[in-house]
């Protein structure tokens, strides 16, 4: 009982104690190593969430400069200097965004808003929008009870990636509630394959631009609706993402 808590801990289950498990009434070594790992997991999640917090107040803190900022950079002259500027406002807007949603996702309170949603018209809509070049393949539609505002973020990230780090063509398949995003580029990098997604942290080719946030944020998303995400290599090539949800 105390291995099986400590594996639990390990990975990433923030309430499970080894001490309960065991019931801690018992006074040997066991309950003295139930003590031990219990007060490490307790000191890792303590320095998890001053890190969470640190990362969001920054972020927090620099949403009323950059406020500032992008009103200023609409302010100047036409050219392209501006335009420039104007540009890489946007960019670094569209990171602190990033990152505080990251951080509210890492507290795992956030609940999705619940409606009925029909996969097939929903994914085709959205993949015109971000990625206008991708080709859907509707195999059989149903009707899911999702957050619709959650699922488009995780669509959007995902043919994001597609369209950015991976070649044409680039396809979406809805078959029932199983919804696949594959281009035919070089693939998803050995770690993310092995680790899964990492804040910040990109590799392999599929480098050009981004900060390594988007497959993060459409990872949490989808544990936030109780989906799953996984992330392969097809054999003939390409990077494959298939999202099941809850049916």
């Amino acid at each position: 009982r105390a291995a099986a808590a400590a594996r639990l801990v390990s990975s990433g289950d923030t309430a499970a104690r080894v001490g309960t498990a065991i019931g801690g009434r018992s006074h040997d070594e066991a309950a003295e190593l139930a003590q031990a790992v219990d007060a490490m997991a307790e000191a890792l999640q303590a320095r998890l969430e001053a890190e969470r917090q640190v990362t969001a107040d920054i972020a927090h803190e620099l949403r009323t400069p950059l406020t500032g900022l992008t009103t200023a950079a609409e302010l100047l002259p036409s050219g392209r200097m501006t335009d420039l500027v104007q540009d890489r406002v946007k960019v670094l807007r569209a990171l602190v965004e990033d990152v505080l949603e990251v951080a509210r996702l890492d507290t795992a309170t956030e609940r999705p808003a619940l409606s009925d949603v029909a996969l097939g018209d929903f994914t085709t809509r959205r993949a015109a929008a971000f990625a206008p070049g991708a080709r859907v393949h509707l195999h059989t539609g149903t009707v899911v009870a999702t957050d619709p505002r959650r699922l488009e973020r995780i669509l959007a990230n995902l043919l994001s990636n597609a369209t950015r780090h991976g070649r044409p063509p680039v396809t979406v398949e809805v078959d029932g509630t199983r919804i696949a995003v594959r281009d035919h580029g070089p693939g998803f990098p050995g770690h993310l394959l092995r680790d899964g997604p990492v804040r910040f942290r990109k590799g392999g080719d599929r480098t050009g631009g981004g900060h390594g946030l988007g497959l993060t944020i459409a990872a949490g998303q989808a544990a936030v609706l109780g989906a799953r995400l996984t992330f392969t290599n097809p054999p003939e090539g390409g990077a494959l993402a298939t999202l099941d949800l809850p049916s």
